[in-house]
């Protein structure tokens, strides 16, 4: 927890001042332009980023609240596999190195590489690396590669890939993900969490399951999931702390807001996933508190924790969106 803190805290220092001498009319089309493709209505065959003004207020907009959604997916692998640790990471479309921050803040010690098809996005990733104090980000490899079909990996622990999906066609998502599960031993996969997000997500989970990999989370299970299509998706929520160039860029005046993000981890290792994870906000009312579940017999369910049930009870009041139910060793 410390560690992730102190990546949170850097990152906001080195994100300080991104944007002083941009004209602030020219940043808000960017941003507005960038919030078009992040929704992810045009699949390309090109970079979303485009020039260093896309770039710094892609930075100043999406590095904080893609660090903390990929932040909380990270940490859903360090609770499936406690002991594994990754000497090398790759993160793939890395851009400014959101997810690489999330990873300096998770583990000690990685050599991490970003592979990138932006040239001004690996630029400013690299003086955000390199201002950060950290040496997993100091010490990074920025590569241009183009994050489509042909994309060659070589052998590595863990492969992020974060908010990149929806940025793709059809043949080049599935060109990535089956290169990142050919590659890996571990596999995290974030994307926006709206329907569509929660659909490719689905469709990488079936892919790194086909080629071998079993699901650590946030599923209980590596079977079909539960939710019938169309009818609802399955996503999550990371508070995201807003600075003041936050606040400046998204012209929000909240001192947070809350990422919503859908996630698939999957690994070549053992691992524990829980036994079920909440997936909706639970509901707190007079003597009980209802938890809608995805459980690890292949079910979606609700369950009822009231007052008699003593420390359970008051474990489910402190219970958050995403956690593990029951709480961490607690079999009731």
């Amino acid at each position: 927890m410390n560690a992730t803190l102190s990546t949170a805290e850097a990152l906001r220092a080195a994100l300080a001042g991104l944007l002083d001498g941009l004209p602030p009319k020219q940043a808000t089309q960017a941003v507005d332009r960038l919030i078009a493709n992040y929704r992810g209505t045009t699949p390309t065959d090109a970079p979303v980023l485009r020039d260093r003004s896309d770039v710094a207020a892609y930075a100043a907009y999406r590095m904080p609240a893609t660090f903390e959604a990929v932040r909380s997916a990270l940490a859903a692998l360090r609770e499936a596999a406690p002991e594994w640790t990754p000497a090398t990471h790759t993160d793939i479309g890395g851009g400014t190195g959101a997810a690489s921050w999330a990873v300096a803040g998770a583990w000690e010690g990685h050599r991490t590489t970003v592979l990138d098809w932006a040239d001004p996005a690996l630029v400013l990733g690299r003086e955000l690396a390199g201002a950060s104090g950290i040496d997993a980000l100091r010490t990074a490899d920025w590569r241009r590669a183009r994050i489509a079909a042909g994309l060659e990996l070589d052998p590595t622990d863990l492969v992020t890939v974060s908010y990149v999906l929806g940025e793709l066609t059809a043949a080049a998502r599935t060109a990535v993900v089956d290169t990142a599960a050919a590659a890996a031993q571990a596999v995290v996969i974030v994307e926006p969490g709206t329907p569509d997000g929660y659909a490719r997500i689905i469709e990488a989970r079936d892919r790194l399951i086909a080629a071998g990999l079993t699901v650590a989370a946030p599923c209980p299970h590596s079977e079909a999931c539960p939710i019938e299509p169309g009818t609802d998706w399955c996503h999550f929520s990371a508070r995201v702390s807003r600075s003041s160039l936050h606040r400046q860029v998204k012209g929000g005046s909240l001192p947070y807001e809350d990422e919503k993000f859908s996630y698939v981890v999957a690994t070549r290792f053992a691992t524990e996933p829980v036994l079920a994870r909440v997936t909706r906000k639970p509901q707190i009312r007079k003597g009980q508190v209802l938890l809608d579940l995805c459980t690890r017999d292949e079910a979606l369910k609700r369950s009822t924790v009231t007052k008699r049930h003593g420390e359970l009870y008051r474990a489910a009041r402190d219970t958050a969106w995403g956690d593990a139910w029951p709480p961490p060793g607690d079999d009731a």
